[in-house]
C-alpha cells in the first residue's frame, strides 16, 4: 500500500481513477468546479496501474477501487462518501482545511 498512500500524500488532493469511467469524471468534475488543481491517476494509462488498483482494494475492499479519493493527505473514499460530504455542505470546509482551496 505504500504507493498508493505516498502518492495520496504528495498533494491536498489526489484523485484515482479510471479513463473510462462515469463516475470517475463526475467527481473530478465536481471537485474541480471549486477550482481545486487535484492531482490525478488514471490508472489505467499509468505503468503501476495494477499495483494502484490492488492497494486502494486493501484500503477498502468495500467498494470499487476507482474514483478513490484522497484529502488532506488521507482517503477520504469514493464517490458515496464525496456526495455524502457534498450533501451535507462539508466537501468546501475539507478542501480549505487541506489548503486546496483558499476561498
Amino acid at each position: 500500500m505504500a504507493l498508493v498512500t505516498n502518492l495520496g500524500a504528495k498533494k491536498p488532493v489526489v484523485i484515482f481513477s479510471k479513463s473510462s469511467c462515469s463516475m470517475c469524471h463526475s467527481i473530478k468534475t465536481l471537485i474541480s468546479s471549486y477550482g481545486v488543481n487535484a492531482t490525478v491517476y488514471e490508472i489505467d494509462e499509468h505503468p503501476k496501474g495494477q499495483q494502484m488498483e490492488r492497494e486502494l482494494k486493501m484500503l477498502d475492499s468495500s467498494r470499487p477501487s476507482v474514483p478513490a479519493v484522497f484529502i488532506g493527505h488521507e482517503l477520504v473514499g469514493g464517490p458515496d462518501e464525496i456526495m455524502s460530504l457534498q450533501l451535507k455542505g462539508k466537501l468546501v470546509d475539507l478542501l480549505k482545511k487541506a489548503n486546496a482551496i483558499w476561498v
